[in-house]
């Protein structure tokens, strides 16, 4: 027997998710209800300057309570694809476009309860060419050396999983780079 979705509703149907309610049949018979987070999905960039930095942005996360830094990342508007979602948000967030955009794979960012997937991309060739940022975002930009955010992240520095996730799916590409 597999699981069966007996019945979902819309529990908050917001602006950036919405959150759905499903009664589940498990294998076993037994019934039980998952809150999940319909979310439309993401994107997330390794961008990597001519001088072998990455380009983080920091910024204050409310849930968090915190500064953290991160790399650049976004939302998919409706319909968009993630590759002109990912050349969009580079330029949002760091002012720079890139002449070539590598898809690396892409992940489920907390699959327990959000439908989020998350598509990476390593940016090269930079060139400034900024857009206006988001009115709620307050960035700062930092170039922090390969080896160096390498080190940040295993340290425990960057504690952002979207980034370090990012981090792994790059790291092929990136290793002759340290």
């Amino acid at each position: 027997m597999a699981y069966e979705v007996l019945k979902s509703e819309i529990i908050y149907p917001g602006r950036a998710f919405t959150i759905r309610r499903d009664h589940l049949r498990m294998p076993d018979g037994h019934e039980t209800k998952f809150d999940i987070v319909e979310h439309g999905g993401s994107v997330i960039i390794v961008p990597l300057d001519a001088e072998g930095n990455l380009l983080f942005v920091r910024q204050y996360r409310h849930a968090a309570g915190l500064d953290l830094l991160e790399l650049p990342a976004g939302v998919l508007e409706p319909g968009e694809e993630p590759e002109a979602c990912a050349a969009r948000e580079i330029r949002e967030e760091t002012g720079m476009a890139a002449g070539k955009m590598d898809y690396l794979g892409g992940f489920f960012l907390a699959p327990g309860y959000s439908t989020e997937y998350m598509h990476v991309y390593l940016a090269t060739d930079l060139r400034a060419d900024p857009l206006e940022a988001d009115a709620d975002e307050f960035l700062s930009l930092e170039r922090i050396p390969l080896a160096e955010a390498l080190a940040l992240a295993a340290g425990g520095k960057i504690p952002d999983a979207k980034s370090l996730a990012a981090f792994c799916l790059a790291g092929p590409r990136l290793d002759g780079l340290k």
